[in-house]
């Protein structure tokens, strides 16, 4: 990834007031401290990753605060992804804390306060995901704040791999291809922490957002079948379809609801690749579940304001 800031090449006296401003204002709004004084060194790489953002911070021993007054002047909605790759960190978050060690990753949310602390020199490669892109996989991520995954388990130590080696390459993907992978690291990520709630004994706040997840991964590996049924869905997670209809009501939304906004949402993608130029909207419908092409249209425009061809080639032309 690119150097987006380093203190090197800056005088001493003014490195630690940079960092703060450049870094610590604007890549995510927090307060910095370290008592290195000129002898602090740092650097930070970023690279967009569809939706998401990759960056790798590498810098001598600070200690980070997002407090609530930086919260009130942000519209940060971040889940972010804490990956340690040199050095241990601390994290800080809703009552929990826990250390971030070489191969291990922790998640902490920018709209609630938390700490970052680095006794020593570290390098992380931080994950940054908005939070509707988690959410429609899992839910809430309140009770995974500030705990330590990827160290036993293989799933979490497969989505660490996966997201740092990611990271690494973001900035030389097409952004296609960008795109695709961040929704798949994103998936891996979801998949992992759905484990491990699983095997803990955790509220049953915690389990319903699990079951959430498995709801929403079923859906997703489905929508491509026309005949995907509330029913069906129940019986293979082993709920009744009134509890399916109650996990989504969370969300404001009901079974039928999510399928069509799932459905439309892969179309709408589709539609917009150019590497898919060449397939007939009828196929890119079907493709995904639809089985009624003036139906299909009609949804369409109602979510997104145009026909389907319209949609295309305004995408195309840019």
């Amino acid at each position: 990834m690119p150097i987006q800031f380093t203190t090197d090449g800056s005088p001493g006296y003014r490195r630690l007031a940079l960092w703060q401003d450049i870094v610590c204002d604007v890549f995510v709004g927090l307060d910095c401290k370290s008592d290195l004084g000129s002898a602090f060194r740092g650097s930070v790489t970023q690279a967009s990753l569809g939706k998401a953002v990759c960056s790798e911070v590498c810098s001598d021993r600070q200690h980070v605060f997002r407090t609530p007054s930086r919260i009130a002047r942000s519209n940060q909605d971040f889940v972010l992804v804490a990956l340690g790759n040199r050095g241990n960190g601390g994290v800080v978050q809703d009552g929990r804390e826990t250390v971030i060690h070489p191969g291990e990753f922790a998640l902490y949310d920018t709209t609630r306060p938390y700490e970052l602390k680095f006794n020593d020199s570290f390098t992380q490669t931080i994950f940054k995901v908005p939070r509707e892109m988690l959410q429609r996989r899992f839910g809430g991520t309140e009770t995974l704040t500030a705990m330590s995954f990827g160290a036993d388990a293989p799933l979490e130590r497969l989505a660490y791999d996966f997201i740092v080696r990611l990271c690494q390459n973001a900035d030389g993907l097409a952004p296609d291809t960008a795109t695709a992978l961040s929704e798949q690291a994103v998936d891996l990520l979801a998949m992992a922490l759905s484990e491990r709630l699983g095997k803990s004994s955790l509220p049953s706040s915690t389990h319903r957002s699990a079951l959430l997840y498995r709801l929403k991964a079923h859906i997703r590996a489905h929508l491509a079948d026309p005949d995907l049924s509330l029913a069906e869905t129940a019986a293979a997670l082993g709920i009744s379809p009134r509890y399916v209809n109650d996990l989504l009501a969370d969300e404001d939304t009901s079974f039928q609801r999510h399928v069509l906004a799932e459905r439309l949402a892969r179309c709408r993608r589709d539609l917009a690749s150019p590497l898919l130029a060449h397939r007939h909207i009828s196929e890119i419908a079907f493709a995904w579940g639809f089985n009624d092409l003036s139906h299909f249209g009609r949804v369409f425009r109602e979510h997104f304001g145009m026909s389907p061809r319209d949609f295309r080639q305004s995408q195309l032309r840019h």
